[in-house]
């Protein structure tokens, strides 16, 4: 019985171990997911698209798994920090946090889609 158990604990520690190698990759392709919103957040060029913008590139990261999901807080929470230092008024900032932690928690980014955005993005 004993030795079941440990073999048990054993696969169980080994499997999560195993999935640390995929972070990095995760990482960096939720990276991606980030600059592809703010690439489309650009090239849309639409008004009061930004919180749709801000939860996609979110949700898009977080669904990589959990290194997706930190490059995203990380970027999102530095962008925001950069800001609030070069705005007059920051009363946007909550907004927008708000929206990235929406996206990040999967949930659905159509929320803040504004009416008449094209269908590509």
């Amino acid at each position: 019985m004993k030795l079941i158990l440990a073999v048990l604990v054993l696969v169980l520690v080994v499997e999560t171990q195993a999935q640390w190698r995929h972070y990095p990759g995760q990482a960096i392709g939720g990276a991606k997911d980030m600059w592809r919103a703010y690439q489309d957040m650009r090239k849309a060029n639409w008004k009061n698209s930004d919180k749709y913008f801000h939860a996609r590139g979110n949700y898009d990261a977080a669904r990589r798994g959990p290194g997706g999901r930190w490059a995203a807080k990380v970027i999102s929470d530095g962008r925001e920090a950069i800001q609030g230092l070069t705005r007059r008024g920051n009363s946007d900032a909550a907004a927008d946090q708000a929206a990235n932690r929406w996206g990040r928690n999967g949930g659905d980014p159509n929320r803040y889609r504004p009416k008449g955005l094209p269908k590509k993005y």
